[in-house]
């Protein structure tokens, strides 16, 4: 990653200590489902302590399923090995203030064994590991996400009380781009702008979207570690806002029957100059160059394999619909939203986007799938066959997995993933899937007891 100033740098935290408006310093790191996990210090202990020599988790929080409870199957935490401690160490460059939160900074933890080998199943340093593949080319990897969320008037403790049924929406129809929609709920909404321009990110807008109560905020594209890390910290600070105000949201892939949240994945490749490698020439700003076509033929190669990364839980995969705007062609296309893959922008914005990431991604192993799939494309110099120019969901492409169970068998089996993240990380993951399936297998839903609970 490029030399930057963070967004409070630690001679500023220093002082900020000092003068009383810093007490609580915040040290956590994205777990299997991108979650923020870790812990609260006391500012001046983290000064004089956790500054320089980091701290200990235990390493099951990359070994539990999605309710934190142990479960078998994980080579790196077991009963049998103990349940013991890794070190989280901070990496000063995500060093920020928390401003939904009373005297409150946070930073982004990386995670290291007793021996300082770095974890290598952790979503943080999967990402790093492509990255630096990537460097190895002589590139860099510019991000954005694009995260929708559905917003409800209900508290989060009154939503668990009703099992999540019945929530009463901010919006109680479609406000997709409409600003009297995006009205109802802009001091929510306004006060999360703002506050995560106060944590260092930049906002570029808010609009409604298709489900009532649907919205969208979005933040400046960055260098593919800082943008992967600002998303975590959004994601999490969204939900802290809501609850402040007496209010919930979701960023489930599929809440309902009507339209998912999604959360699109931008991606350009930059020369290490910072120039951009998409465009042929200056002269032709729409023409792909050769690295872009075969980075893109790349996508189409692994994305069925590399789909657990994009879309890891049950729930995902209840998105992929035809005609929903959600992707179910492996195919791209120019500016094409019926394609899993859309080229976009012009000259040095020229992009692609995944389209098939939900609200409920884990950007750190989405982003890393893409770039290692670019990487099988690069060095394998495989050919971008013809775009699609019409309807993908009607015109007989491969299909994404339907299921979990499908995408996990891909997963498994794939030698593209296998080469570009290794047997332990491939293991780790098709573990996760299994243990969510398992859970699934054992539930009895809500759909089987009103089919079931009558007239069968």
């Amino acid at each position: 990653m490029a030399d930057r100033t963070p967004p409070l740098p630690v001679e500023e935290l220093h002082a900020l200590v000092a003068a009383g408006e810093i007490d609580t310093v915040v040290l956590a790191f994205p777990d299997m489902q991108g979650r923020l996990q870790g812990k609260r210090f006391a500012a001046r202990f983290f000064l004089d302590e956790v500054l320089h020599h980091g701290t200990e988790g235990c390493n099951y929080l990359l070994a539990v399923d999605a309710d934190m409870n142990t479960v078998d199957g994980y080579a790196m935490s077991s009963w049998e090995t103990g349940y013991g401690d890794f070190a989280m160490y901070p990496d000063l460059d995500t060093l920020r203030r928390v401003p939904w939160n009373e005297g409150t900074a946070m930073v982004t933890a990386d995670l290291a064994w007793a021996d300082g080998s770095p974890v290598a199943a952790a979503p943080r340093q999967i990402l790093r590991r492509q990255l630096d593949r990537l460097a190895a080319l002589g590139y860099t990897a510019q991000v954005g996400t694009e995260l929708e969320f559905i917003v409800f008037k209900d508290t989060y403790e009154q939503a668990w009380d009703a099992g999540y049924r019945a929530l009463t929406p901010a919006n109680q129809y479609n406000v997709d781009y409409s600003v009297l929609g995006t009205g109802r709920v802009e001091p929510l909404l306004r006060r999360i702008r703002n506050d995560m321009a106060g944590a260092g990110l930049t906002v570029e807008s808010a609009k409604g979207e298709c489900n009532p109560g649907q919205h969208e905020i979005a933040f400046r594209y960055d260098e593919a570690l800082v943008t992967c890390d600002q998303h975590a910290i959004y994601k999490t600070g969204a939900k802290e806002i809501a609850a402040q105000e007496g209010v919930s949201l979701t960023f489930m892939a599929k809440y309902n029957e009507r339209e998912g949240n999604s959360c699109h994945i931008h991606l350009s490749l930059a020369d290490l100059g910072g120039d951009s490698a998409m465009p042929d020439s200056p002269e032709d700003p729409d023409s792909m160059s050769e690295v872009m076509r075969h980075f893109l033929a790349g996508q189409l190669a692994a994305l069925r394999e590399f789909s657990l990364l994009y879309a890891p839980h049950i729930n995902s995969y209840k998105r992929f619909q035809p005609g929903s705007f959600a992707p179910t062609a492996v195919a791209w296309g120019h500016d094409n939203r019926t394609c899993a893959l859309r080229v976009v922008g012009h000259g040095r914005s020229l992009r692609f986007e995944n389209r098939l990431p939900g609200g409920d991604v884990n950007p750190y192993l989405a982003v890393a799938g893409m770039v290692a799939a670019g990487l099988h494309g690069v060095e394998q110099r495989l050919d971008l066959p013809e775009p699609c120019a019409g309807n993908a969901y009607t015109a007989g492409f491969d299909h994404v997995p339907t299921t979990l169970r499908e995408a996990a068998e891909l997963w498994e089996h794939s030698e593209i993933a296998k080469a570009a993240f290794g047997e332990e990380v491939v293991a780790h993951y098709r573990n996760m899937a299994r243990v969510e399936i398992d859970a699934f297998d054992a539930a009895v839903t809500d759909w089987e007891l009103r089919r079931s609970f009558e007239r069968m």
